[in-house]
This record gives structure tokens, C-alpha cells and sequence, in this order.
């Protein structure tokens, strides 16, 4: 009776919804590296270093690589130029660094004085009523100013007298072509020696016991007589390591002198060239 009452028995409604159980997948066992060749596999630093070297340079990356090494040592040699300059200012005394500001305050001071005075003759000639007699004043001056440079007019002005007493013979055309320069660059516009005019063309060389000035031979004492501001000029000479301490290391005695009136007379022919012409029409 028991057994019929259990085979009677409905089947639980939540078991048949439930899915069979499905048996676990047995776990596959992880791939093994052969050892084909007995060699140990490569670690992650060793391959990283293997793929980095040695390197795949392109021939692109090898022409910027050259022209950043070019750039870069053109940089050094700026930079230890800079600093060679430097350190010789740095050595020097604060009297001086005033005098050579002083003398670089009014070498600029003369250029924006000539900058301007072009800008008064250009404008003169814009508003003249007359230009061509304007032009024409204007032509007479500055042939005038050319002649002086030239070296066919004579001039005075305000300057300086340079002597130079070399008794041992000592001084060499390489000093005076010092001196001659640092005048130049001080504004100097206008250069004797020794009744030699000097003008854009000059050498000098040496000449036994002398010194030759375009083929003139002079002897100490050198006397130069220069046109120009003489605020300028002499500190231009005494400059440190310029050309008056120079001179006085070769023993030399140097002495500068001022005027408000220094005449430069010695003249040069004018020279006509053999095959330069004016390209004017």
C-alpha cells in the first residue's frame, strides 16, 4: 500500500525546473614550453634590451642627429667666446668700465648725430622751394666733406696732438697702425703724421731705425695731429691695455694734448682711377 502511494506521488514541480547538472569541465593543464635547445627563456629586461640593441639608425635620423651636434658646438664656442670677453671686463677697474661705457655712449651718441643730420637733408630737400639749388648746396658740402676725407682739402677743428718718443726704436708700424685705428673708431676725421696725410688707403711698414706711411719714411718722435672731439679721443688712447700702455711697455713716452684749434694741412693728390666710372646717368 505504502509502495503504491509513492509511485502515486506527483513529481516536485521546482525539480523540473531546475537544469541538470552538468559535470565541471576537467581544468586543462597549461601549455609547457619545450626546451627544445636546453637554453633558458629570455626574462623581460633582457628582451627590452635586445630590442633596443644594437640600434636601427635610419639615414634621416643620422642627418638630424649631425646637424644637432653641428648647432649644438656652434652654441659652445658662442658661449666660451661670451665668457672670455666677459672675464676680461670683469678684471678690470670701475674707473675704466666708466671710461669704455662713456667711450661706447658717445660712439653712439655720433651715429645718431649723423643719422640725423641725413634726415634734416632729405627733408630739406623734400621741402625746399627750390630743390635744385638746395641740391645743388647740398652737392658743394658734401664735396667739401669728401675732400677732407680724401685727403685733397686741408681742415681745422678742435682735436688732439699724439707724440710719441720711441729713443730706443722700439715702436713698430703695427703700434702706430694701432693708434691710428682706435683714433678712427673714437670719430677722428681728420689724421697727420709726421706732415703725412692719412687717409682710408694708408699702410705702414717698417723701415730700418723708422717707419714708413705710404711710402714716406718718418723717424721719432711721431707727432699725429687728429681732428676731432677730443672728449672722445683721448680716453680712446688711454684705454686699458690700449694703445698708450702699449707704447709705454716698449718704453716709449707718450703725451696727449688737447686744442680747440688743430690744423691738418698736409695734402694728397686727387688720383683719378684708371677704370672705375660713375654708374649715373
Amino acid at each position: 500500500m505504502s509502495d503504491e502511494n509513492e509511485a502515486r506521488t506527483p513529481e516536485n514541480p521546482l525539480r523540473r525546473e531546475l537544469p541538470e547538472e552538468v559535470p565541471a569541465a576537467a581544468e586543462e593543464p597549461e601549455p609547457q614550453v619545450a626546451e627544445e635547445s636546453g637554453v633558458p627563456p629570455l626574462s623581460g629586461r633582457q628582451r627590452l634590451v635586445k630590442g633596443l640593441w644594437p640600434p636601427r639608425v635610419s639615414r634621416a635620423q643620422l642627418i638630424v642627429a649631425v646637424l644637432l651636434f653641428g648647432l649644438g658646438f656652434g652654441l659652445a664656442v658662442q658661449v666660451a667666446s661670451n665668457s672670455d670677453g666677459d672675464s676680461a671686463l670683469r678684471g678690470a677697474r670701475q674707473e675704466d668700465l666708466v671710461r669704455i661705457l662713456d667711450e661706447l655712449d658717445s660712439r653712439t651718441q655720433r651715429l645718431e648725430d649723423e643719422k640725423q643730420g641725413l634726415e634734416d637733408q632729405r627733408t630739406e630737400l623734400e621741402n625746399s622751394s627750390d630743390q635744385a639749388e638746395e641740391a645743388r648746396k647740398q652737392t658743394v658740402e658734401k664735396e667739401k666733406q669728401l675732400g677732407i676725407l680724401a685727403g685733397t682739402v686741408a681742415a681745422q677743428g678742435p682735436g688732439i696732438t699724439l707724440t710719441i718718443d720711441d729713443p730706443k726704436g722700439t715702436v713698430k708700424a703695427d703700434m702706430l697702425l694701432d693708434a691710428i685705428q682706435e683714433l678712427r673708431a673714437a670719430g677722428a676725421e681728420a689724421i697727420q703724421v709726421n706732415g703725412v696725410r692719412v687717409v682710408a688707403g694708408t699702410y705702414l711698414s717698417d723701415s730700418g731705425s723708422g717707419v714708413k706711411v705710404d711710402g714716406n719714411k718718418i723717424t721719432q718722435p711721431y707727432r699725429f695731429k687728429v681732428i676731432g672731439k677730443p672728449q672722445d679721443l683721448e680716453p680712446a688712447l688711454n684705454i686699458p691695455g690700449g694703445v698708450v700702455q702699449t707704447l709705454e711697455k716698449e718704453q716709449a713716452t707718450v703725451t696727449v694734448d688737447r686744442s680747440t684749434k688743430i690744423v691738418v694741412d698736409a695734402l694728397r693728390p686727387a688720383e683719378r682711377p684708371d677704370y672705375a666710372r660713375s654708374s649715373s646717368r
